[in-house]
């Protein structure tokens, strides 16, 4: 994979328009939307189970997101999940806050057990207690972490049997064979609401027309990183409220040429 390929996924993401289902918590809906839009997808929150299936099945890439949990939704995303499986559809999962209360973990635990899902994106303790690895977290917050990020991505992959991120100062993608690390993105980041939700929902619009979902994980992780040092840059110190809206006029306005000139990613040794 080199960024020439990254970019052109960029346009062939915009050339798609892919439908993305999202099943996500209600207090990212909006800004997901919004994000989706910008770079170029096509959004849709639907959460009856009367729909559910249908949804899921004509979509591009259904993702599940556990922020906001309640019984009613998290049946509607064994629904959707499985239609997406019955449909060739690739599943991406977030598992917002897993391991801070017995039922987030256990939640997740039935959704991976469940359903063939395709990538899982996390931060480093989320990854590592859906993979069964006692890792600290504080309500939906990971605290520092203090492991082998690389490593766990790998281990947890062959655990779970998906695509691993994990997203931190540096970002890790893994199948537990091929492993990538991105350097891209901005700590502004990490002060808005939703921001990893977004990104989640994005390596959907990616997975929608990218079939290898590695690839399509690194270069959701580069753009997105991409669009936010861009954001920044225009943010000019403002703080998180400008970065915000920077960060989708980014996602609207990044060009191939941007991507190619501040993307930065390798691929990892071991």
């Amino acid at each position: 994979m080199n960024i020439q390929e990254i970019s052109s996924l960029l346009e062939k993401l915009r050339d798609s328009n892919p439908l993305v289902h999202n099943i996500t918590n209600v207090v990212v809906t909006n800004f997901t939307a919004n994000g989706l839009l910008a770079i170029g997808a096509s959004p849709v929150m639907a959460y009856a189970h009367e729909e559910a299936a249908d949804m899921a099945k004509i979509a591009g890439a259904l993702v599940l997101n556990m922020g906001t949990l309640t019984e009613k939704e998290v049946k509607s995303m064994l629904i959707a999940g499985k239609s997406a499986n019955q449909h060739g559809v690739p599943v991406i999962f977030d598992p917002v806050g897993v391991g801070a209360t017995a039922y987030r973990t256990e939640t997740a635990k039935r959704l991976l057990e469940e359903l063939d899902i395709t990538i899982i994106r996390g931060n480093a303790a989320e990854i590592a207690n859906a993979a069964g690895q006692k890792w600290s977290i504080k309500g939906v917050d990971a605290t520092e972490a203090a492991g082998n990020i690389s490593e766990l991505a790998k281990s947890a992959a062959k655990k779970l049997g998906a695509v691993t991120v994990i997203t931190g100062k540096q970002d890790i993608v893994s199948d537990g064979r091929s492993t990538f690390a991105i350097n891209n993105g901005h700590p502004l980041l990490t002060k808005v609401t939703g921001a990893g939700c977004l990104l989640t929902s994005i390596i959907g619009a990616f997975t929608a027309v990218e079939k290898d979902p590695v690839k399509a994980a690194a270069a959701s992780l580069v753009v997105y990183g991409t669009a936010a040092e861009i954001a920044a840059e225009k943010s000019d110190g403002k703080g998180p409220g400008t970065f915000q809206i920077e960060l989708l006029n980014s996602l609207y306005n990044i060009s191939p040429a941007e991507v190619e000139a501040y993307g930065s990613f390798e691929k990892t040794i071991g």
